[in-house]
């Protein structure tokens, strides 16, 4: 959808930039906002069998996006999701969890009431007010040691793995639980995801399209990941379907839009403590139109090198991207040919290069904290549409973000059956 960015003020970034400075003199703190914040743990333990329980799930937030250039708009995201649920083990690989998803934005006092991807459009009659909020449930079971079923609420967002061109880490913070069917396996040499998120239900008659993705995202491990050099093959896959027989939608009513990436990396376990690791990874992106004219281009394709090191508990990172029409449907419109500041605008691809530090700090079971800074810049490109007259060049332009992230997840014992 469409994004309708929030007011922002460029006097936001240098104060939450002094915040991070002097949260960074006073923290010891683990890398990878990712892993520590971001990311649910989908292990069952057995030893809890019988046990009922409720916890609370909670990301309180405050990311400031100062951005310039003609690709998309700035905008600033104070808020938190809350997820208050009761959990059941009725067997010691069976996992239950029913409670609610509520996401609430400092300043806002009713809400669209529509799947959220990122801030919702504002449009339409009906409203939720104080809160968007969604019924939550998940109904898990451990097959064996390697293999897991998940229905309704699945593990989503940061547990695909997903790389940025496929999947921005803001959406961690603004997207509804993903829900529908995932399978889960994990072993020595591969890691597997396979899911389908549900995000548009139709009624006969209905006037809106139904929409699902289907995802798939493996790690094949050519050696032991705690080797002092490790190897490993990413493959990762999006499709989204936008259709339905029985809907009242007869032109252009059916969309199927296709994202994928394979990859190589190599990680440099050091054993140094201060100077831990360094990871290298190259990524080759693909785009695809299958059916519908939703973006201007039919296909599309980018390569992307990343490096990362963590160093005294720090994470440093940094990219190139290079693309030739292609088109992200969940990362970054930093990532894709097609504007969502100037409409009827698109590219003939991107290029960019990134810079980033980042640190998680983890308090104990169940909270944790992340402080990130990134800057992007933004290479010349061809410029198309009617927004730039016909044809132009987007010019080079330098965006930058800052975001401040606490995690708590505590959980409450009720009853031992």
């Amino acid at each position: 959808m469409k994004t309708l960015p929030l007011k922002s003020t460029r006097l936001l970034l240098p104060g939450i930039c002094f915040l991070i400075a002097n949260l960074f003199v006073v923290c010891s703190a683990q890398a990878q906002i990712s892993d520590r914040v971001f990311k649910s743990d989908h292990r069952i333990d057995p030893e809890k069998k019988g046990q009922l329980s409720v916890e609370l799930d909670n990301i309180s937030f405050f990311k400031d996006n100062e951005y310039t250039g003609s690709i998309m708009k700035g905008y600033s995201l104070p808020g938190f999701w809350i997820q208050p649920k009761a959990v059941f083990y009725p067997l010691g690989n069976i996992k239950l969890e029913l409670g609610v998803h509520m996401l609430r934005y400092w300043g806002a006092k009713k809400y669209p009431s529509l799947a959220y991807q990122d801030i919702a459009e504002w449009k339409g009659d009906q409203y939720q007010h104080g809160f968007h909020v969604l019924p939550f449930f998940r109904a898990q079971m451990a097959l064996s040691d390697h293999v897991n079923i998940v229905l309704g609420d699945i593990y989503g967002g940061a547990n695909h793995n997903l790389i940025e061109p496929l999947y921005n880490p803001e959406l961690n913070l603004t997207a509804d639980p993903e829900a529908g069917l995932q399978l889960l396996y994990d072993s020595r040499r591969f890691d597997l995801d396979v899911w389908v998120n549900w995000e548009s239900f139709i009624f006969r008659e209905d006037t809106h399209q139904e929409a699902f993705t289907v995802g798939l995202s493996g790690r094949y491990k050519l050696n032991d990941p705690d080797a002092r050099f490790h190897f490993y093959a990413p493959v990762q896959g999006l499709a989204q379907h936008r259709g339905g027989e029985i809907d009242t939608i007869f032109t252009n009513s059916v969309q199927t839009l296709m994202n994928g990436a394979v990859g190589v990396g190599t990680v440099w376990n050091t054993g140094n403590p201060i100077f831990r690791n360094v990871n290298l990874e190259f990524d080759v992106a693909g785009y695809y139109q299958q059916a519908g004219k939703l973006w201007p281009y039919g296909s599309g394709s980018g390569f992307y090198v990343r490096a990362s090191a963590d160093i005294y508990d720090f994470r440093v990172k940094t990219s190139y991207w290079n693309s030739n029409k292609f088109i992200s449907m969940f990362g970054s419109p930093f990532y894709g040919a097609v504007s969502t500041s100037d409409e009827g605008v698109s590219f003939d691809g991107q290029n960019m290069v990134y810079l980033g530090l980042e640190y998680s700090k983890s308090f104990g079971k169940g909270f944790s904290l992340g402080v990130d800074v990134d800057v992007y810049q933004h290479l010349s490109v061809d410029k198309f549409g009617l927004g730039a007259g016909e044809v132009g060049k987007s010019g080079s332009a330098t965006s930058f973000s800052a975001g401040i992230y606490f995690r708590i997840n505590p959980s409450f014992l009720i009853k031992q059956f």
